[in-house]
């Protein structure tokens, strides 16, 4: 049964916690996304515990967005039932809006009417008056950056979000998104969530940079390529895994012999540094004090505890960096579903 009695040594030091950029809020390196786990149309028992965990274990972010679920929305109402039990003032609540929430010509993408009325309804399933963190979940090519970004503005300048970010947005538009920030006075963008692993470095060509000069945050998503860099398929693939069912967003191209084989290879370097595979996938995205945290998705509170430990390993020394860079150029992902660069 889980218990919402909070660990009263929870900021011990069994957590790090990152500055966003040049912002004064600080994330924990781990971060709890309700993406997968938190649908439905009841709180689980899991659910809870997996929350009360994730807070005894220091992580104080817990991200959603608009459409989580399965249905659409249900992640928000569970989060909100659950985040209640712990105190407001210690928790940040991000939510996001761009992808496919409704139908009609109104329910995606990034325009102000979108945006603001899905801040409106993410609160309402929240129960809360405010989150502390609201992103345009993704680029909109159709609308001008004005009106999304006004958008987010709007959402600060009537409290019901304390911050901006975005998600899944080209070095060139995060730069041209902080340049219209700062020549119409807007909310600054404090945050920046872009998918990063060992298997999706895209943002290491220019986006970290941009990020760094901006004084802009990085929060890693998909930094365990959906389950991918870790030991479920040392030995193939489990029944239980994404990849064996069809809803799953692990492609059968990516289960290759190479990638199994490039796996097998990285777990060895884990095993050396004492660590699981998963640990050092998150370990190895941490590496860089750039990124401010890594958004994990968790099964179970036994995840949370274990993938917390990886924050006290962020250090790769030269050896174990070349070696897991050779790894990595031997194989040839195919395109990432939010590759972010094209």
């Amino acid at each position: 049964m889980a218990s919402n009695v909070s660990d009263p040594e929870r900021y011990d030091g069994r957590m790090l916690y990152r500055r966003c950029g040049q912002w004064g809020l600080k994330l924990p390196a781990i971060t709890l996304g309700f993406w997968h786990t938190f649908g439905g149309d009841d709180v689980t028992e899991l659910q809870r515990d997996i929350v009360y965990t994730a807070f005894d274990q220091g992580i104080t972010h817990f991200d959603l967005a608009n459409n989580y679920g399965p249905p659409y929305g249900s992640a928000e109402v569970n989060a909100g039932r659950i985040l209640s039990d712990l105190p407001r003032h210690e928790i940040v609540i991000s939510t996001k809006a761009g992808y496919d929430m409704w139908p009609g010509p109104y329910g995606e993408w990034g325009s102000r009417k979108y945006l603001l009325n899905s801040l409106d309804q993410s609160l309402e399933r929240l129960g809360m008056p405010y989150v502390d963190l609201f992103y345009s979940h993704r680029f909109d090519p159709d609308t001008p950056m004005e009106e999304t970004l006004g958008a987010l503005n709007s959402a600060v300048k009537q409290g019901k979000a304390l911050y901006a970010g975005i998600s899944s947005y080209s070095s060139d538009q995060t730069i041209k998104a902080v340049s219209i920030c700062k020549e119409n006075g807007w909310a600054p963008i404090i945050i920046h969530q872009p998918n990063y692993s060992m298997f999706n470095r895209w943002i290491e060509t220019n986006l970290l940079d941009t990020a760094e000069n901006n004084g802009i945050g990085i929060i890693a998503f998909c930094p365990l390529y959906q389950g991918l860099l870790t030991d479920k398929y040392l030995d193939g693939v489990p029944g239980s895994s994404r990849a064996a069912n069809t809803q799953g967003l692990i492609r059968e191209e990516e289960l290759n012999e190479l990638i199994i084989n490039c796996l097998c290879k990285l777990n060895g370097v884990a095993r050396d540094r004492g660590q699981s595979l998963a640990q050092m996938a998150l370990s190895w995205v941490l590496r860089d004090g750039r990124v401010t945290s890594a958004l994990i998705g968790a099964s179970s509170a036994e995840q949370i505890i274990e993938n917390c430990k990886s924050v006290h390993a962020c250090e790769f020394s030269s050896e174990e960096i070349e070696k897991i860079d050779n790894l990595l150029s031997k194989i040839n992902l195919p395109p990432s579903l939010w590759a972010g660069e094209a």
